[in-house]
């Protein structure tokens, strides 16, 4: 190979206590050593919650906990992967009859989806078989992305086997044509107008009591049957209650944050972790109560981490609750582990078991690659 894509790296192999470890289990496990490896690392969102869907930009960070593949390409059809964990099962296909069981949560499902995708996006077939031998050490149902790694590790993994490189009401208001705008974002270039503004017409436009169907109906000249229709989905068509007002003013004030954290990074004033700190803080509030999905445990977490160091702790990932992100000067990072997991996880009821006890630090990590031996 003449050139090499910048996604990939030569190594010694010997050098790499994981990467050797993971090369011994897989001529264990295959009787064959791999031909290449392929890493793709965690993140964590460090602001910006439940926006991105609303057509804004969010800040996220990869961590240094990733997923790792062996690969070896084989000359049969047959795809068999295997994984270090011992709860994940061996599984193996046909490469080139790729079936998603979707109503089944297995691991090789997300290895699968990244493989499938390459698939369909170029348009390929007559894929070759190859072994796989998956570690990670991301943790699971964190919101740290350990299933979004695996996808992006298994696309990967394919192209480099192939030799490939790498919101109406507001609308209405504003006399917007609003059966064709679909996200938060849209409402606000159309308008031309700046985040700021869009939360003023929101104050405007919505009241903060919750609207029930009728009423939107009535606001956008609609018929129910057309509200359940065209504008709600499958799983939200008997929801009698929407907090629009709260909803609209954390995208708007959440996007808003996204800027602010990203120009203070870039101007780095000297009390710069203080500014990002508070604006964590105010994610997480807004959170809690504009787009209600935190917990209280989560809460609790949260203002445990600040009283033992965070400048800033807000909850992160996709799912109502989930975990902690926090920004803590390197000086009380010791102090700050210690205490937080003596404060929350060895509380007196026990009711967290150590499987399900996750704390750790990390700095900002590197991107997907893939390594060949040197």
């Amino acid at each position: 190979m003449a050139a090499e894509s910048p996604a990939m790296r030569r190594v010694q192999v010997a050098e790499h206590p994981r990467l050797l470890k993971l090369k011994e289990m897989f001529n264990s496990k295959f009787g064959s050593i791999p031909k290449f490896y392929v890493r793709a690392p965690g993140r964590v969102n460090i602001i910006g919650e439940h926006i991105d869907y609303c057509g804004y930009s969010v800040l996220p960070m990869a961590i240094e906990q990733d997923v790792l593949i062996a690969v070896e390409p084989v000359k049969t059809y047959t795809l068999q992967l295997a994984n270090t964990n011992p709860l994940y099962p061996d599984f193996s296909t046909s490469a080139n009859n790729i079936q998603i069981d979707k109503t089944k949560a297995l691991w090789h499902n997300y290895f699968l989806c990244g493989l499938k995708g390459i698939q369909e996006h170029f348009g390929l077939s007559n894929l070759t078989g190859m072994n796989c031998l998956i570690d990670g050490n991301i943790p699971p149902s964190s919101g740290l992305s350990s299933s979004s790694a695996l996808v992006c590790c298994a696309g990967l993994v394919t192209l480099t086997v192939l030799g490939r490189n790498l919101s109406k009401l507001l609308a209405k208001y504003k006399n917007l044509q609003w059966d064709n705008v679909l996200r938060l974002e849209e409402v606000q270039a159309k308008l031309g107008i700046s985040l700021e503004e869009m939360l003023l017409v929101t104050e405007d436009a919505l009241h903060p009591e919750p609207y029930n169907p009728e009423e939107i109906c009535r606001c956008l000249g609609i018929s129910l049957e057309e509200l359940r229709t065209q504008i709600l989905s499958p799983n939200t068509q008997d929801v009698l209650i929407f907090k629009l007002y709260q909803r609209a003013k954390h995208v708007y004030s959440e996007a808003a944050r996204v800027l602010q954290f990203k120009k203070i990074c870039e101007e780095a004033p000297e009390n710069m972790v203080q500014l990002l700190g508070e604006l964590m803080n105010q994610s997480h509030m807004s959170c809690q109560d504009m787009y209600e999905c935190s917990c209280p445990e989560l809460d609790q977490l949260v203002d445990i981490c600040r009283k033992f160091g965070a400048q800033g702790s807000r909850l992160t990932g996709a799912g109502w609750g989930g975990c902690t992100v926090s920004i803590v000067p390197a000086d009380k990072l010791p102090g700050f582990l210690a205490n937080v997991h003596k404060a929350y996880y060895q509380r007196s009821d026990g009711s967290l078991a150590p499987e399900k006890q996750s704390l750790f630090a990390t700095k900002p990590g590197g991107g997907a690659l893939v390594f060949l031996e040197a």
